[in-house]
């Protein structure tokens, strides 16, 4: 195959602004330099007194970029901002429903250079980002395989509400005007100022690896990845849909592991969180955790093993507001299913008025906590009025576990060691 181009949806909001250095043309018409900005009005762009269905700036040389203003990163979460980003490609705004979005065309490679450091610290051991360029480019085409062989972006569904219960899952198929979003949703794509600061080696490692992907059989790998597996790699079904994936597969993330307990089971999940056993991810040396955490994740000190406090009113609260449910006081938390890394899929809410069973992992995060709760693999101890949630790891746990990898690079492994740890039964194949 041909690399692709790639449609990456970076910013949306009412009105864009934005800066060119160099000469982009939206078909006949020259963009001039400076300041441009663009609006929603009457469900169109408006840009310099005119109303487009879309606009397409395009460059006339590969080097020409553009700067998107306050473009927002880490959305949802406690390091949530806004920064000024640089990108190369075109930038094409589009109406998405009573908002505008600004999205960028890029070639394959291009984006994943940007993915690889803004993912993480583009000093990081060769190895590790050699792994990461391997994985990041397996799921970005195993999602436009995906929609070819759908035939739209809507893969599969993705919410399902009772009176009594929600199970909801988050995929990239939410997008249905791009391909992928830039944010921790999808893969971090935070254009290429970051690249500027370490290019030889992020091109070495691009080059090093370009067109390789992960299969397994004759499919893409759909190649997940977490921050910190928390010491047990989850499966995919687990997380998203019900397929199981036979790559993604439950797994110590450890050299050798003879058994594995049984995290479904809530004794050995609260035994399992209650300790902090040997595992790649189960460090705190600042060597190691800068490589795979930028400035605003190394904000986030304990996430191996982590404690959150809520009183009553406070959970309650948060119950109500985050996660729109009202079944009036929460008097209990009660894990219903764990997957196979102890992170819950199912968790009954217990209140005065009713009870309600929330799942999966990220709809769990995102009801017990102001942005996300790091996982959902804990347990709940309650003393008094405060509701004590003890955890483990960082995300949902699925495939490569990035601090983890982060510590196999540092021990000497080299990238498809660390992959097909990761990813059981996979190969390395390179297609184009």
């Amino acid at each position: 195959m041909n690399e692709p181009i790639i449609q990456v949806g970076i910013l949306t909001d009412k009105c864009i602004r934005f800066e060119t250095d160099g000469t982009f043309r939206n078909g006949n018409t020259l963009c001039p330099p400076g300041t441009q900005q663009v609006t929603l009005r009457e469900d169109k762009v408006e840009w310099n007194g005119q109303l487009y269905e879309e606009l397409l700036f395009e460059p006339t040389e590969p080097s020409d970029s553009f700067l998107l203003k306050e473009v927002t990163i880490g959305i949802g979460f406690h390091w949530e901002r806004k920064e000024d980003q640089r990108f190369r490609g075109a930038l094409k705004i589009i109406t998405a429903g009573n908002a505008l979005t600004a999205v960028n065309l890029i070639r394959a490679e291009e984006y994943l250079t940007s993915v690889i450091a803004s993912e993480m610290s583009a000093t990081a051991s060769l190895e590790l980002l050699k792994a990461h360029a391997v994985i990041s480019r397996s799921w970005l085409l195993a999602q436009l395989e995906k929609d070819r062989t759908t035939g739209c972006k809507h893969g599969s569904v993705s919410f399902t509400e009772t009176e009594h219960e929600r199970i909801r899952w988050y995929d990239r198929e939410d997008h249905t005007r791009f391909d992928v979003c830039a944010d921790d949703h999808c893969q971090r794509y935070q254009g290429i100022s970051r690249v500027y600061r370490h290019m030889e080696q992020v091109k070495q490692v691009i080059e090093a690896t370009r067109g390789e992907v992960l299969k397994h059989g004759n499919r893409l790998c759909d190649a997940r990845f977490s921050k910190c597996c928390g010491g047990m790699v989850e499966e995919f079904q687990n997380c998203w849909e019900n397929v199981p994936h036979p790559y993604l597969k439950q797994l110590r993330d450890c050299r050798h592991a003879d058994t594995l307990p049984d995290l479904t089971r809530e004794c050995e999940a609260m035994a399992w969180i209650q300790s902090r056993p040997d595992a790649f991810c189960n460090t705190t040396d600042p060597h190691i955790l800068s490589q795979v955490l930028n400035g605003y994740d190394q904000e986030t000190t304990d996430f191996y093993r982590w404690t959150v406090r809520y009183t009553q009113d406070e959970l309650t609260d948060l119950v109500k507001r985050r996660g729109g449910i009202d079944i009036g006081t929460v008097t209990d938390l009660v894990p219903m299913e764990r997957g196979t890394s102890g992170r819950i899929t199912r968790l009954l809410i217990r209140g005065t008025k009713k009870d309600f069973i929330i799942g999966k992992e990220l709809e769990i995060r995102r009801t017990l906590s102001e942005s996300h709760l790091y996982s959902s693999a804990f347990y709940v101890e309650k003393q008094d009025n405060v509701f004590v949630l003890h955890g483990a790891g960082w995300g949902h746990g699925v495939g490569l576990c990035q601090i983890g990898a982060a510590v196999m690079g540092e021990q000497g492994y080299s990238y498809d060691e660390i992959l097909t740890h990761y990813y059981v039964g996979a190969r390395i194949e390179k297609i184009y």
